[in-house]
């Protein structure tokens, strides 16, 4: 491996050969074909220079993935962690961290830097001084997405949304698009999505599961992208994509694999446009389900000679769901017998579920891990995460040996559907240049509560799933010291039923104070962002995060927990930087718990009341940051140009 380095007008080359990324994770796993090579190292690294002609700094910038609770047929959320008092950090600390302090935990920020892309700092410092302009890209590619769920068709979080807005970014400068996702069809109204896409008339056989499948193509093309649906009657049944009121359906190990096997034929055989997309396609396989993807290039194709020249990036939304399923369901794959190695997996010894159990199973996301060409993370403070014990769910070892591959881009969002100015989902409207209006939706929000008609008083909101992830049991215990004070307090969201019946008695005791909506209601959504002053954000572990990012475009302040892509896009705020003009868009507090969560949000609180100027500076700086699909979709250009300079990393 070799970099070049340049660093407030220093260079520094940096070469060396990453043995660990090439050889470890093939010739230890029973590859058939590999062999040893040089391959693309850490990023350029540029630091630019700023208006006032001193370099930046090295900051890391990013952004939810916002996971159904059922995203998967196999493990959910597998931690391995062994067994024994889990207590991560007392609630009544003694030591506050809310400014980021030096902590004995305290994150290697350069060494997270090294997951960057060039131009991921222009997203953190807004459009105001870096702005991409719509322009086509300089190399055009044939580009394959394959997910398992794709916005508006389906969704039930992050991926959905990534999977539905980054293709067209891409279309929109220049590249051939096509985006493969199921046809789910469970009786409902959410059906109609599907009504615009015909059936192209092309029926493949799959074989897999000892027996042979037929698949059939629908295609809608919208917004310069090829919207290509798989059916079979396996994804047509009530329920989300992954599952019903029940759990995860127990064939979803079949349905991902079938997704899978029909993906790799659909550039070979739709002839969308009059063409089809070819060999020489990059496809950008998303999650566990369509993990297969990359092996099955290496496994099935490449050795007769077909896909040679394709590329395969993985895209990891969420790691902890793997697709992990028991060994004796790896004949199921539709993979040669000496592939086994590739998704072999054994549990630690205290993980097994008895003494006769040999820990053996296979690890979908993990053969997509060792067989992917490149790897991409939905935030740089992700990509280094996902790298140590706390985050890697038991791959932290096979990832740091791929680290040399390995990016964090932050997501984009909607900037027309989330917009201010002219969303259709709040009672009045505001901009950058005009805020005044945004006290006008807090107060509506309140009525519409029915909650006491008060635009001086903090309101704090929290938008999400109500489970362990985000962080509720912290919101929970912090909840009577938090009505101590003069602030309100509104949730949304669903979940843990524990956890929705807490909401309701809060609501009954603190009625002029704490307002909870159990479900998940778009509209309502929207007026909270732009109604709430402080969005509270306090999640264990966030890829991504996108409520933080729709937080600021409306003006309202994040308070959120040091991790992942959270602290990847909000800067802590801080009064006496730039002359005491202060910088910063919010809070971020550290460790994860509650003395230092409730800290940050009295901070917050304070400072409305008591420092409007510092208070619109940080709506100014959050409402001018650019996180547009636009800016996403440049970075990811630079990973498609890595990926194409060295050959296929299975060969």
């Amino acid at each position: 491996m070799a970099s070049l380095q340049i660093s407030g007008g220093s260079v520094r080359f940096v070469a060396g050969f990453n043995r660990t990324g090439c050889i470890r994770p093939i010739c230890s796993l029973g590859f058939p074909h590999s062999r040893s090579r040089f391959s693309i190292g850490r990023p350029l690294l540029l630091r630019r220079a700023s208006v006032s002609g001193e370099s930046e700094t090295d900051d890391i910038t990013d952004a939810e993935r916002d996971v159904s609770a059922s995203s998967s047929a196999s493990l959910l959320g597998f931690q391995l962690v062994p067994p024994g008092d889990q207590e991560i950090i007392s609630t009544n600390t003694t030591k506050e961290t809310t400014h980021q302090e030096e902590t004995s935990d305290a994150t290697d920020e350069s060494e997270m830097a090294d997951f960057g892309v060039p131009g991921n700092r222009a997203v953190e410092e807004g459009a105001a001084e870096v702005e991409y302009t719509s322009v086509k890209a300089e190399v055009i590619n044939n580009l394959v997405f394959v997910t398992s769920e794709a916005a508006p068709y389906s969704k039930t979080g992050g991926l959905g949304d990534v999977c539905g807005s980054l293709p067209i970014a891409l279309a929109g400068r220049g590249h051939r698009v096509m985006v493969i996702s199921p046809r789910y069809l469970n009786g409902t109204s959410a059906d109609k999505n599907y009504a615009r896409a015909k059936d192209l008339g092309v029926r493949v056989t799959v074989h897999c599961f000892g027996g042979s499948q037929e698949v059939s193509f629908y295609h809608e093309y919208r917004d310069g992208v090829d919207w290509v649906f798989i059916d079979h009657q396996s994804y047509h049944r009530p329920g989300n994509p992954y599952g019903d009121s029940k759990g995860a359906f127990g064939d979803n190990q079949f349905r991902f694999t079938l997704l899978c096997h029909a993906a790799c034929e659909a550039p070979l055989v739709l002839p969308l446009g009059g063409f089809t997309y070819g060999e020489k396609s990059l496809f950008l396989v998303n999650d566990w389900h369509a993990g297969l993807v990359p092996i099955l290039l290496a496994a099935k194709y490449r050795p007769y000679g077909v896909y040679k020249d394709a590329r395969s990036i993985l895209i990891i939304h969420n790691l902890a769901h793997q697709g992990v399923e028991p060994a004796a369901t790896y004949s199921n794959l539709g993979l040669p017998s000496e592939w086994y190695g590739a998704v072999g997996w054994v549990f630690p010894t205290w993980a097994r579920t008895h003494a006769l159990d040999t820990g053996e199973a296979v690890n979908v996301l993990k053969g997509a891990i060792v067989t992917s060409d490149r790897i991409i993370t939905v935030s740089q403070g992700y990509a280094w995460e996902i790298t140590t014990v706390e985050g890697g769910y038991g791959l932290q070892d096979l990832l740091s040996s791929r680290k040399s591959v390995i990016n964090g881009i932050t997501n984009g969002i909607n900037i027309d559907e989330w917009d201010p100015s002219k969303d259709e989902h709040i009672p009045f409207h505001y901009s950058l240049d005009d805020y005044s209006n945004k006290v006008k939706c807090k107060m509506a929000l309140q009525k519409e509560l029915g909650l006491p008609i008060r635009p001086e008083c903090p309101m704090i909101g929290f938008i999400g799933r109500l489970d362990y992830q985000k962080g509720i049991d912290l919101i929970q215990t912090a909840g009577p010291d938090l009505m101590v004070d003069d602030i309100q307090f509104v949730m949304l969201g669903s979940g843990d039923p524990k956890c929705e019946s807490w909401m309701r008695s809060m609501e009954e005791t603190y009625r002029d104070k704490f307002r909870g909506w159990v479900g998940f209601n778009v509209p309502i959504s929207h007026r909270i962002t732009a109604g709430c002053d402080i969005l509270l954000m306090p999640s264990r572990f966030e890829p991504c995060g996108l409520n933080q990012l729709y937080a600021m475009r409306y003006g309202t302040i994040p308070v959120v927990h040091a991790t992942g892509g959270l602290r990847d896009t909000v800067e802590n705020f801080n009064p006496y930087a730039e002359g005491g003009a202060g910088a910063g868009t919010g809070w971020v507090f550290s460790p994860l718990s509650k003395d230092s969560m409730v800290s940050a949000l009295r901070l917050a609180a304070a400072t409305y009341r008591e420092y409007k100027e510092s208070w619109e500076g940080l709506m100014r700086r959050g409402m001018s940051r650019n996180y547009s699909w636009e800016n996403a979709a440049v970075q990811y250009e630079q990973v498609f140009q890595w990926v194409f300079m060295d050959p296929p990393y299975i060969n």
